[in-house]
């Protein structure tokens, strides 16, 4: 069966906390089942929210002691993988009989990760991708990623990969993935800016496969009663802009502005080998004699015990 449905949940981290967050994506279960979704994408940083504006009291060379309480706040909001909260998220996952790919602040001892998780009907929490490059002052509270967690699963839908936002920018891991064989790209993300969705088009098109963008969605400064220094208190912090994508850069579904919802589209992945007739971007379209690329999927750890 290569036809399914799909679908991008355009959601915001609740001011809340975590298990305020978790609360609001569970009230989404009827509208997931009734969708009939076998996969389901949720925007990064979902648990354990962006922190969009905040500076962690950071200046170059010394660090206000306000920053580090920030990042204890910051830090007890984040997840432990596994843990109560993707004990839920498999349960949603039995329940609505559908893949979900959700993006979290993952837990490590005292490092967080900027982290998508992955979840099946059947075995809940399957594997987990940490973002290789956090994107400019991110990299205040988020490590990197290693090679070790670039997974590509086979679901009912297809087969899944996910690369969170800015990562999305990275040409070698785009091919890299590309030739674990994606058929459905998965990106969650907080960049609601247009160019964000001609990012989308070009990687469906690049790497003919089907992509789900979900951004997160947050309200104004001013509806949240708080303050935002360098924005405009009227603004969305985060806008959405969530959308699916055919394997020819044609929009199936969104962009979804300014609101919580379920993007939906139904896809079928016989149309893939189609797209790649003439443009199969590591297949006849590559020149293994002129450019190759290695990818070390080795665990990096610091400190390695040998008996």
């Amino acid at each position: 069966m290569t036809r399914s449905t799909v679908a991008a949940l355009q959601i915001g981290a609740h001011p809340d906390g975590k298990a305020a967050t978790l609360a609001q994506i569970l009230t989404h279960e009827e509208a997931i089942r009734a969708a009939g979704a076998q996969l389901v994408v949720m925007p990064e940083a979902l648990l354990g929210g962006y922190p969009k504006g905040e500076g962690f009291g950071t200046y170059l060379g010394y660090r206000l002691p306000e920053g580090r309480e920030a990042f204890e706040r910051y830090y007890d909001n984040a997840i432990d993988v596994p843990g109560p909260e993707t004990e839920a998220l498999a349960g949603l996952a039995e329940r609505c009989q559908a893949h979900l790919v959700i993006g979290v602040i993952e837990r490590a001892g005292n490092t967080l990760y900027c982290t998508a998780l992955f979840f099946a009907p059947e075995g809940g929490l399957v594997a987990k991708h940490r973002k290789l490059m956090p994107t400019g002052t991110e990299r205040l509270i988020w490590g990197q990623g290693d090679g070790s967690t670039l997974p590509v699963l086979e679901t009912s839908a297809g087969r899944v990969g996910a690369v969170i936002c800015w990562e999305n920018h990275m040409p070698l891991l785009r091919t890299a993935m590309y030739a674990k064989g994606v058929q459905i790209w998965c990106a969650p993300t907080v960049d609601a800016r247009d160019i964000w969705q001609s990012s989308m088009r070009h990687i469906a098109h690049e790497g003919r496969c089907f992509v789900i963008s979900a951004c997160q969605v947050q309200p104004s400064p001013k509806d949240l009663g708080v303050e935002a220094p360098h924005w405009d208190p009227e603004l969305p912090l985060i806008g959405g802009n969530s959308m699916i994508v055919g394997p020819l850069g044609d929009v199936l579904a969104g962009p979804l502005k300014h609101e919580t919802g379920l993007l939906v589209a139904k896809i079928d992945t016989a149309e893939l080998t189609r797209a790649r007739y003439d443009f199969d971007v590591v297949g006849h379209y590559a020149r293994p004699d002129v450019f190759s690329l290695t990818v070390d999927e080795r665990p990096r750890q610091s400190v390695v015990f040998k008996a």
